[in-house]
């Protein structure tokens, strides 16, 4: 998660404090429609997978929690 937070602090300067994890990142406007294919980018090449944007709802991009369990957790992590 570490890329994922880095890069939100990075769009946001101005953001103090860590990010919590089920804060709404879009509602918080962290994440905008501007940098939204710049995210993808990031996430996919967090996870090592291509994400299929019909396959995926604004809601798995609208938390940190969301975005671990949807994107950066593995089958077998998420089996357990």
């Amino acid at each position: 998660m570490e890329p994922v937070t880095e890069w939100i602090h990075g769009k946001n300067p101005d953001l103090d404090g860590p990010i919590g994890a089920d804060e709404d990142l879009i509602e918080a406007r962290l994440i905008d429609s501007l940098d939204f294919l710049e995210f993808i980018y990031l996430l996919e090449s967090v996870s090592g997978r291509t994400i299929d944007l019909q396959e995926v709802s604004i809601d798995d991009f609208r938390t940190l929690n969301r975005i671990r369990e949807r994107f950066l957790t593995t089958t077998t992590e998420a089996a357990r």
